[in-house]
């Protein structure tokens, strides 16, 4: 397989991926920028691919381990190999195994990247993306098996397309409360693309639609908020 090593949040992350096929994306870093633990936490992603979400999280939450699940043994290697070369290798723990069977003590809090499109819809992606688009499941089975590996008040962080919001909050219908939501623009004045998702297990707290954010200016320029996000490691503000 060839790979590249490329830079993350400003140089704090490195991560050696394929050079075609799947590769760490805007959304891997809102992913871990959306997440909330404490030093002691353990946190668990579901398919985390070769570990660039696990990576840049660790980077932001000092004290806090992480667990990758990822099924694709060539991935899982990759990940593996970024957590061992990483300053975070003693926080980071990566497993070769299929999210929906997984099993586990409960976790402080679990995220996730889930793939994009059902099958027939789009145009149909390359060999080497088509696991990491294209949904052999769907997502009310992800949420279902999450949902078990959440620890009481703990919380489940996901990002998606925003037209699927729908079957999201379909999904968490029952099984977690007090949504809370943070449409994400390409643009200022666009209509939001994806959204991040946060729902707790035992919560009964309401349904929060947040403010978004907002990619880029209108000359395509990273507006400050995205900047820091991008470059310098901020989180993504829920409030």
């Amino acid at each position: 397989m060839d790979t590249t090593e490329d830079a993350l949040l400003g140089g704090r992350v490195h991560v050696r991926q394929p050079a075609r096929g799947y590769r760490v994306n805007a959304d891997t870093i809102l992913l871990a920028a959306a997440l909330e633990a404490g030093p002691g936490s353990v946190l668990l992603e579901a398919g985390c691919g070769v570990g660039g979400a696990l990576l840049c999280a660790a980077a932001r939450l000092p004290g806090v381990s992480f667990v990758g699940l990822e099924r694709d043994p060539d991935w899982a290697a990759l990940a593996a190999h970024n957590a061992a070369a990483s300053p975070w290798a003693d926080r980071i723990r990566i497993e070769t195994a299929d999210v929906l069977t997984a099993s586990g003590p409960p976790m402080d809090g679990v995220f996730c990247n889930p793939p994009y499109l059902r099958p027939g819809e789009g145009r149909d992606p390359a060999p080497a993306r088509r696991a990491a688009h294209i949904a052999d499941a769907p997502i009310a089975d992800w949420i279902g098996a999450l949902s078990n590996l959440l620890k009481g008040g703990a919380a489940l962080t996901l990002i998606h397309r925003a037209d699927r919001l729908a079957d999201i909050l379909a999904a968490l219908e029952g099984r977690l409360g007090g949504i809370e939501i943070v449409p994400i623009h390409p643009k200022k004045g666009e209509p939001a693309a994806r959204v991040v998702v946060r729902a707790r297990k035992g919560s009964r707290a309401p349904l929060a639609l947040h403010g978004g954010l907002a990619l880029h200016e209108p000359d395509g320029r990273f507006t400050p908020e995205a900047a820091a996000i991008f470059a310098d490691a901020a989180p993504l503000h829920w409030a």
